[in-house]
Parts: structure tokens; C-alpha cells; sequence
């Protein structure tokens, strides 16, 4: 759940754009901006930036800038992008931007601009970002299933191994660190390394594919060319090497959810793709490197995504928890985290074959 960023080519009647000219940027990154604007050319002044925030944040908070420009050229924008507090508990920073860059580098993404101690600023993509309507959509669902192929084969620095189970288990000691006796009681934080154990034990085999995973493939990451139906997938915060079926099985439940209706933290699992959906994602993605996949293989990745929700629900359950803790952006995390616990414990023993 990162920011869900929105890209404002026109403002007029965009509800996704809080305009506000009187927001306080960081000196250090209005030092960046202005520097950047002064070898634009057609940049009538430099300090002279109209700032905008993008809604639907959850993680840290955007705004696009721009400059007046002279009649008739093309106008200046960039991304500023203010780090959350307290959100380091959830991955490293550094990392993070060697990832953003490194990313940049495979062309992939924005480029990363400049960097100041609380955030960074970013290149502008002018493309939209995709609504909760468009994972719906059966022609983007299948361009997304091709770039999300592409993505996992990407060659990334780092171990390539699962960095799942590990992550589970470090943001369980954290959720157990910051709640209350009673929150620990509710989500059962106490027994939850044992799921995570058991979870581990049955999703694990030798001939998954492990791949760079983006890991957080929401609605608000991904953006789309009008013109060229082209998508890029942004945000790679919790970007690492996972089971690829994890990847898909987190995009599959996020078309449950919409981070833009006045209670963006509800969930609707009605929305979650029928077997149908999923298999024409899977047999996309399979199929985009040029070879038919076997019925076999279509077969076995559907499986092993249907059980890697239930890892992404005990995952946004317990980014949930700690961040009722730590983040003051305005969204209901832990009722959020209460509805993951949920749907894990009822979609477990569906799963599982089991009523442990």
C-alpha cells in the first residue's frame, strides 16, 4: 500500500487533486526544484511553482509541481514525494532508491531527479494512472499481465531467493512490539508465527519461480499511455524477490479494494477475479515470452496463486497493525488489518483443506 499516485494533466474536474499552492515543502527540496527549473529554458521563473497533492497516499505523501512555461511549449512537471514517518519499519530506505534507480537504469519507471533528507523528487510520467475500474478491465488486465512478466524477469541486484517468509516474520516482532494487549489478542499475535510456519511449509516447493516481484501491485502503481496502451509499474518500496505467484496472488486482491471512495479502507472480495479472470491473466502471462504453456503449467500457477493470498492477507494485516502506529496519513489501517485477518481465516481451510 504505497502512495496512490494520480496524474493530473488537467485539473479541472480531477477529484483525485487537492490543489494547494500554500503547501510547505521542504527547503531542501524547493532548493532541488529550483535548481532544476533554471536550466529549463522555457521556464518563465524558477521559484515560481504551483504545487498540487495527489489523494490517495498511504504511505507518503505526493505532489506534483509545475511551472509556468512560455505560450505554447510544453509544460514543466515533476513528483516530490515526502517519506511517511515511521515507514522505515517496513523496508530500507537505501535499498529502496538503489532499487528506484537501478529500475530507471532497465528503463522502467520514472527517473529519480533528486534526492533531500525527508523524500525525493521524480520524474513526471505523462501517462494516467489506472483506477479500480481499469484491473477489471479485460484488455489492460492482459497488457498488465505481460509488463508484470516482464518485471519478474527483470535482472536486479541481490540474493534471488524468497524474501517473503522473512519480511512475515520481522513485521510480526514489530506488530508485537507497538500493539496494545488487547490488539494482540485480536489478531492472535501471539500463535501467528505459527501460520506463518505452516503457510511456509505448504507454499513452498522446488519448481516455483522466484522472480523480482513488486510486491504492492495496486491500481494506484500502475500507469498507463492512452495513446500507446503501453503500462508502467511505479513504487517499488517493497520491491524484492518472491515466488512469482505471490506477485499475481497480491494483484488478484487488490482488485477488491478501491483507495478512492470515502472509505478507502473498506474491501469488497466479491471483486476478487472469478476462475475465468485468473486463468486468462495466467495464460497471458505465461504466454508472453513467446512459447504456449502447457495446461500443466497454467494449472499449477493458478494453485500456488490461490494459495499465496492467503500470505498477502497475513501481509497487509500486519502492514496494517504497525501502521496504526507509526503513520498519521488519514486512512483506517487497522480496520483495514481486521478485514486481511478475516478473509485469511476464511479462505484457509478453502484453500488449505483445513480448519486448523
Amino acid at each position: 500500500m504505497v502512495a496512490v499516485e494520480i496524474d493530473k494533466t488537467n485539473n479541472d474536474g480531477n477529484n483525485n487533486v487537492i490543489e494547494n499552492s500554500q503547501c510547505q515543502l521542504p527547503i531542501e527540496a524547493k532548493r532541488i526544484l529550483h535548481s532544476l527549473a533554471s536550466n529549463w529554458n522555457n521556464v518563465i521563473d524558477s521559484k515560481a511553482i504551483e504545487v498540487f497533492q495527489l489523494k490517495g497516499a498511504m504511505t507518503n505523501q505526493v505532489y506534483q509541481i509545475t511551472w509556468p512555461t512560455d505560450i505554447g511549449s510544453q509544460s514543466r512537471t515533476v513528483l516530490v514525494r515526502i517519506y511517511g514517518e515511521g515507514v522505515e519499519v517496513f523496508f530500507d530506505r537505501e535499498v529502496e532508491i538503489r532499487t528506484f534507480e537501478c529500475m530507471s537504469k532497465h528503463g522502467q519507471g520514472p527517473r529519480l531527479l533528486g534526492r533531500f533528507p525527508s523524500g525525493r523528487v521524480e520524474e513526471f510520467i505523462h501517462a494516467r494512472t489506472l483506477s479500480a475500474a481499469d484491473l477489471h478491465d479485460i484488455e489492460i488486465s492482459a497488457v498488465i499481465a505481460v509488463k508484470l512478466r516482464e518485471f519478474h524477469d527483470l535482472d536486479m541486484p541481490g540474493p534471488k531467493d524468497a524474501h517473503l517468509w522473512q519480511r512475515l516474520r520481522s513485521w510480526l516482532k514489530v506488530a508485537q512490539q507497538l500493539c496494545s494487549l488487547e490488539e494482540a489478542k485480536q489478531f492472535q499475535l501471539d500463535t501467528m508465527e505459527e501460520e506463518i510456519d505452516t503457510l511456509e511449509k505448504e507454499l513452498s516447493h522446488d519448481n516455483q519461480t522466484i522472480g523480482f516481484c513488486h510486491n504492492d501491485l495496486q491500481y494506484g502503481n500502475i500507469m498507463i499511455d492512452e495513446e500507446t496502451r503501453t503500462v508502467t509499474i511505479i513504487d517499488y518500496e517493497y520491491a524484492t524477490f518472491n515466488p512469482v505467484a505471490y506477485d499475481i496472488a497480491n494483484h488478484f486482491c487488490e482488485m477488491a479494494a478501491d483507495y478512492h471512495t470515502e472509505t478507502p479502507h473498506i474491501l469488497d472480495f466479491s471483486k476478487y477475479p472469478d476462475i475465468e479472470k485468473r486463468k486468462q491473466f495466467v495464460q497471458k502471462y505465461l504466454s508472453s515470452t513467446g512459447s504456449e504453456p502447457s495446461g500443466d503449467d497454467v494449472e499449477q500457477l493458478l494453485q500456488d496463486v490461490e494459495k499465496y493470498t492467503l500470505a498477502t492477507h497475513l501481509t497487509w494485516c500486519l502492514w496494517g497493525i504497525i501502521s496504526e502506529h507509526v503513520n498519521e496519513i488519514d486512512f483506517d489501517y487497522m480496520e483495514y488489518a481486521r478485514q486481511r485477518f478475516q478473509q485469511y481465516w476464511l479462505k484457509k481451510p478453502v484453500i488449505l483443506g483445513s480448519s486448523d
